[in-house]
């Protein structure tokens, strides 16, 4: 959907027009593009007391191959780069009106113990923020507060949110700011979520806290029970072997970034058009084979997606009761990598105004339907063990919304099943995880009222709605091998919205 007012406010006559009335300039966000570098540009680096992940983020770098800065807060930085054969500099801030030449600002707070540590995460960004580049990117580095060894500890790595999301909401630009804590023994796990977080995959995510788990089992009940999931015996399904287990940590010398999901089956419900189809298309991008789901009346649609994909097209009403077991039937003993739960509807009233259909439909289909075919799926053990579980849940579902009661019922639901289920999958080396949508250019928000559609555009630091492309491409992160240590989490893809938490 065309937004007239980001193009007219980055044509020449537009850019002076907003200026002069100090109206917002939403810049043309960087997406990631298949004939352009992924990752571009120097990345600058801090860090504080003692970093603990400067050797983990040396390995990242050398295999990306980005050219690196050390800011003076992260001299330790120019000795490690020396001995893992990296070209390094020291940072030197833009003059004044200069364009910013730096790509990204990392910075390593995973040593701060103590609330009177935070000092250095100050000097880094006041030195380089007028640095960074349009579309750039902040990382912060820390450690999981529920892991560190003292309430000073945690509390000063718990005062990483509060700065993160400033920094989003201050630098603007189409710049993001996102937080990673890594556990104790997970440093090898980051190299996933740092290639997002760097790349231009990640052009609508800001604001968003993610967490690295240092072992896949952690947090199962010591009986081994599957709470939380009706119906199904995880300790007793026979679960097969899955490209997704590489091992615990690494992915081998030899892994392909470029096609991380080769060789493996993904399941997309509502994949038709829209936001199912973009991630149906960024999944077989990134290797899947790709089944695409959709409600029979939609076969057309479905057909022609699939087939410039070179997927299946399985046309199937996933409320139908029968539903589950035509999904595990379907795959038989070859079974699936991932599956993600897109598919989804609104039927908005004032909850005053909803019949008991408008209700029950949006709940059966939108959250019911899904506790049913994972159900199904995994006791027949068609979801591999290290199989991806990626549901799509909504802003609505964290923050409310007028008129919405049983759709963000449904969509706070899809929260409460990847909280629930992340402990008892983690034997199975499953994880389960939710994208939280904002205001995504669709044909649904097209036909919002006028008032309504700008509102939903310009509440977030970007000023802008996301496109389908940027959902597609947080799931493909979340489906990938080397986010085995990202469980349990929603991720919000919504420019860093001014609503809800």
């Amino acid at each position: 959907m065309n937004d007239s007012y980001l193009n007219f406010v980055n044509s020449p006559f537009g850019g002076r027009l907003v200026r002069s009335l100090g109206l917002p300039k939403p810049e043309v966000l960087r997406r990631y593009r298949a004939d352009r570098p992924e990752f571009d540009g120097i990345v600058a680096l801090g860090a504080a007391r003692e970093p603990q992940l400067l050797d983990s983020f040396a390995d990242v770098i050398r295999r990306i191959g980005i050219t690196t800065v050390a800011h003076e807060s992260a001299a330790p930085w120019i000795a490690l780069a020396q001995r893992h054969g990296l070209m390094t500099g020291r940072f030197e801030p833009v003059e004044p009106g200069q364009t910013g030449r730096v790509g990204a600002l990392v910075f390593d707070a995973s040593g701060i113990a103590d609330s009177s540590q935070l000092e250095p995460l100050h000097a880094f960004f006041h030195d380089t923020l007028r640095s960074l580049g349009k579309c750039g990117r902040i990382v912060v580095l820390g450690r999981v507060p529920e892991t560190c060894a003292s309430p000073r500890q945690w509390t000063a790595q718990r005062a990483l949110e509060g700065l993160t999301r400033s920094l989003g909401k201050e630098a603007r630009r189409g710049i993001t700011s996102n937080l990673v804590y890594v556990e104790p023994g997970a440093d090898a796990r980051i190299e996933a979520t740092l290639r997002f977080l760097l790349s231009p995959r990640s052009a609508y995510v800001s604001g968003q806290v993610i967490r690295i788990e240092a072992q896949a089992n952690a947090g199962l009940p010591a009986d081994g029970s599957s709470t939380g999931i009706a119906g199904s015996d995880l300790t007793n399904a026979a679960p097969s072997s899955s490209a997704l287990h590489q091992d615990d940590y690494g992915l081998g010398a030899n892994f392909d970034w470029t096609l991380p999901l080769s060789g493996l089956r993904a399941v997309v419900t509502g994949a038709a058009r829209g936001i199912g189809a973009a991630i149906a298309g960024v999944l077989t991008a990134q290797g899947a084979h790709v089944t695409g789901v959709d409600i029979p009346s939609a076969i057309e649609a479905l057909d022609s997606t699939m087939r410039k994909l070179s997927g299946t097209a399985l046309p199937l009403d996933i409320a139908a009761p029968d539903a589950p077991a035509a999904l595990v039937d379907a795959f038989g003993e070859a079974g699936i990598d991932i599956i993600v739960h897109n598919a989804g509807i609104t039927k908005d009233k004032t909850i005053a105004k909803m019949t008991d259909a408008a209700w029950q439909n949006v709940i059966d289909i939108n959250l019911s339907a899904q506790e049913r075919i994972d159900d199904a799926l995994l006791a027949a053990g068609a979801l591999r063990e290290g199989g991806r579980i990626v549901c799509v849940s909504s802003i609505s579902g964290i923050a409310g919304n007028l008129g919405q009661t049983n759709y963000a019922t449904s969509k706070a639901g899809v929260i409460g099943r990847v909280e629930s289920m992340a402990a008892p999958l983690r034997e199975r080396r499953i994880t389960i995880n939710a994208v939280a949508p904002g205001f995504i250019e669709t044909q649904m928000t097209a036909k919002m009222p006028l008032a309504l559609r700008e509102a939903g555009r310009r509440m977030n630091s970007m000023s802008q709605g996301g496109q389908p492309d940027d959902v597609a491409q947080t799931i493909a992160w979340l489906a990938h091998p080397g986010s085995a240590g990202v469980t349990g989490q929603v991720v919000r893809v919504c420019g860093q919205s001014l609503i809800g938490a």
